[in-house]
């Protein structure tokens, strides 16, 4: 048994992203041109470079659902949950993520994953979304908690649940 979650971005996200690429682009036309040939210049590029592409690789692709562990794929990175160790699985409303704030990772950049903070329990969450709404909880016997986002929310619950 194999089932395959793929993320969809919304179009918040995709405006996001459009905003953040022309901000940094026209940020870095500007001291190209104010610092021509000079350090700032180089090393705001190498800055910016270095953070997208550390950034594209930890873009969410799909949830992997195999009869013994979760998968949540990305471009490089994979985070793998046995599902012997999941001890709850939820549906999350959007507005209880307006009190979690990146700490670690990317917000609106092609999604939202990395390390949050969630300022009402303080404690630390990941996340692997590429939208804030249809999140999904998942907590292991350890308390970690980790949210993802599922076009087919509902689909995903009651898979993680069924066993």
């Amino acid at each position: 048994m194999k089932r395959v979650f793929k993320y969809r971005f919304s179009r918040r996200t995709l405006y996001l992203s459009a905003f953040y690429i022309l901000v940094l682009a026209l940020i870095g036309l500007g001291l190209h041109s104010l610092y021509i040939g000079g350090y700032l210049s180089a090393w705001f590029v190498s800055l910016v470079v270095a953070l997208f592409a550390l950034m594209s690789l930890s873009i969410p692709r799909k949830i992997v659902v195999k009869k013994a562990t979760v998968e949540i794929l990305c471009l490089l990175d994979m985070t793998e949950i046995p599902r012997m160790e999941i001890a709850s699985v939820q549906r999350v409303d959007p507005r209880q993520m307006r009190w979690v704030v990146p700490l670690f990772g990317g917000y609106g950049f092609f999604g939202y994953y990395g390390y949050y903070f969630d300022l009402k329990t303080f404690e630390k969450v990941v996340v692997y979304a590429s939208e804030w709404k249809n999140l999904v909880e998942i907590v292991d016997i350890y308390e970690q908690r980790y949210y993802v986002s599922c076009t087919q929310a509902d689909e995903l619950v009651a898979l993680l649940q069924s066993e």
